[in-house]
């Protein structure tokens, strides 16, 4: 653990958390950070009346609470009070329980679930801070997160969720904003990977529940870690940072921008479907059938993606990461709406007489070029003999196939004005926007999150 590179590594994460300025990022970059801010806020209003995030607000006010008032917070689109712990873990269990968040295919998770509860939070007690240094903030959230991410995945044998890794992003959040000293920061770092839910992916794949992405419970130990650090606790160097196989995935800190190569999702389920989701979508606005002359559909894409859920989904979870769900969900209606994925949604007989027409097929191609890509490829076949191809497909809303501005927009009013009102989401939508410009304040964001939904 006390090799060169691994010193190098923990010095170059201290002085980039610690030392880079707003002024030292691009401004393309603090851009799309404000995007993918706005995009996690959007789902975050949106899942706020689901029973996972209910559940989760309810058990921080009554398990992570606060008797210190420099230690409070209050939780997202609800307004009671918890410990800045408990409103983290609130704001990123709702979040993780509805999957239409960011995500970067390196790290097979998500970042943005647990960097904007985090900047929300923390910021909550910085009244001045700037629109430009918060967007700092949660860029440094980002790249510290999605290189621990990349370094676990290359160093350990089991597929964790986000939360074993992204907890390190919180941690280096906030070291910045309460400015921790650079050994604060390293044992925080260390405590924040030891104490990281280990839970297993797959496992939440096979039988999807509320537990998801394990990114609530990697607020919280991010957070909690990062306090211990202030108040003197040590940890165990992290091994993601500080080892010598890990110290290749930090070389780039400071020079390769993690935040630009982020998806956002177009639709609220798992994105290892999104690829089949598109495909199928693109047969339909190229041909003309109606669905009554559907006779069998065939999905290939890679080994993770045909593992999902197969089955008529019972829960929202289980439909969330059920890609028959989703891809009859698509051709029937042409979107997938929160309302497409529960309730009503889950018993819909024209959704299930598609999904018992599919078959799914594990494709080598599109498996060699997986995490890095998500391919899919579909066949349609009609009753009067036709066979509709999409060829190879490759999920839209990343680099390969990028969101623009507007289409970002169009996504977070889609999900946050059923909730919070079309003039609550507009004004959001606006002070969100606004922050790269050097006059703004994070507050006039913080004003648009607390009132209850």
């Amino acid at each position: 653990m006390s090799t060169d590179k691994s010193v190098a590594a923990i010095d170059r994460v201290s002085a980039f958390t610690l030392s880079c300025s707003a002024s030292d990022i691009p401004s393309t970059t603090l851009t799309q950070a404000s995007l993918l801010l706005l995009d996690t806020l959007g789902i975050c209003a949106a899942s706020a009346p689901m029973d996972a995030g209910r559940i989760g607000r309810d058990l921080a006010v009554s398990l992570f609470g606060s008797a210190q008032s420099d230690m409070q917070a209050r939780l997202l689109f609800d307004g009671r009070h918890a410990s800045i712990a408990g409103a983290m873990f609130a704001a990123a269990t709702q979040i993780d329980n509805l999957d239409g968040h960011d995500g970067y295919n390196p790290t097979k998770g998500h970042i943005g679930v647990v960097a904007a509860p985090a900047l929300a939070v923390l910021a909550e007690s910085q009244p001045g801070l700037t629109g430009p240094d918060a967007l700092a903030a949660m860029v440094i959230g980002y790249e510290v997160a999605g290189r621990a991410g990349m370094a676990l995945h290359a160093t350990v044998s089991d597929y964790h969720t986000s939360g074993a890794w992204n907890a390190l992003g919180v941690v280096a959040m906030a070291a910045r904003l309460r400015k921790h000293t650079p050994e604060q920061l390293r044992q925080g770092l260390g405590i924040a990977e030891y104490h990281g839910p280990r839970s297993q992916m797959m496992r939440e794949i096979s039988t999807p529940t509320m537990l998801h992405d394990g990114s609530g419970w990697g607020a919280l130990a991010g957070i909690s870690a990062a306090i211990s650090a202030e108040n003197g606790f040590t940890g165990a160097p992290a091994i993601t940072v500080e080892s010598e196989e890990a110290a290749p995935f930090w070389e780039d800190l400071g020079t390769f921008w993690q935040v630009d190569h982020q998806y956002i999702k177009p639709y609220p389920v798992c994105r290892w479907a999104h690829a089949s989701i598109d495909a199928a979508g693109d047969i339909c606005h190229s041909n003309e059938f109606n669905i009554d002359d559907i006779s069998f559909i065939r999905i290939r894409s890679f080994n993770n993606a045909v593992e999902l859920f197969g089955g008529i989904p019972a829960t929202t979870s289980e439909a969330q990461y059920s890609l028959p769900f989703s891809v009859a969900t698509k051709i029937a209606y042409d979107r997938i709406g929160l309302e497409h994925i529960s309730g009503e949604g889950l018993r819909d007989p024209l959704v299930k007489s598609i999904v018992d027409k599919i078959t799914m097929i594990k494709e080598p191609r599109h498996e060699v070029r997986y995490p890095v890509g998500r391919w899919a490829d579909v066949e349609i076949e009609l009753t009067d003999g036709r066979v509709l191809t999409s060829g190879d497909v490759h999920a839209r809303g990343g680099p390969e196939s990028p969101y623009s501005t507007d289409q970002t927009t169009d996504k977070f009013l889609e999900f946050a004005s059923p909730v919070l009102g079309t003039s609550r989401a507009t004004d959001l939508l606006e002070a969100i926007l606004a922050l790269p410009n050097e006059s703004s304040r994070f507050s006039t964001v913080l004003d648009l999150l607390y009132d209850p939904v």
